[in-house]
């Protein structure tokens, strides 16, 4: 082997030997230790913090138990005066439900009438569907109970039953206008 290849050799063992002593110096750099780090956490721990508020003190509130003579308590429903239920229609639950009862009202559309606008006119109602249902006064339709109070040529005027929020029911007035093209 020639000299040269030789110093090579040399030079780049060196080399890697400088490295190496580098990087345990850099590395025992780092060992110092975490003295400073713990002693700076236990200043941090024995501060005092500021107080704390204290809770607020509850009002107390006495009872009023209204207790008027004749009049009802206003949070209560209203009952009948036989001491039933509360006051108003009710829907009848035992009747059979109508086709055009399981579509709500705005749903089914108004496209004509059969009669000439007495007692016997029969109103033509397209359910979503697509099917035509004939319907007569004191029909249902509707899913609030809507019986139906009128025909005319223009609209089909009916009577629902909605809850009231008390247990009761209420009457409402809803119509159907003829499908205009």
């Amino acid at each position: 082997m020639s000299t040269l290849a030789i110093s090579r050799r040399d030079a780049r063992a060196s080399l890697r030997f400088a490295a190496l002593v580098l990087m345990a110096l850099i590395l025992g750099a780092c060992t110092r230790g975490m003295a400073d780090l713990e002693q700076k956490v236990a200043e941090v721990k024995s501060r005092k913090g500021p107080p704390i508020e204290p809770i607020p003190v509850m009002k107390t509130f006495e009872t009023f138990e209204y207790t008027a003579q004749t009049m009802r308590d206003p949070f209560s429903p209203s009952l009948d005066d036989e001491g039933g239920g509360p006051q108003g229609p009710r829907p009848d639950m035992n009747r059979p439900r109508e086709a055009l009862e399981l579509f709500p009202l705005d749903s089914p559309d108004m496209v004509g009438t059969l009669g000439f606008g007495g007692k016997d006119t029969t109103g033509l109602i397209k359910d979503p569907d697509g099917v035509i249902h004939r319907v007569r006064p004191n029909g249902y339709m509707g899913q609030n109970y809507g019986r139906i109070t009128g025909i005319f040529e223009d609209r089909i005027e009916l009577v629902e039953l909605v809850p009231n929020g008390v247990g009761g029911w209420i009457e409402r007035p809803a119509s159907i206008a003829l499908e205009s093209k």
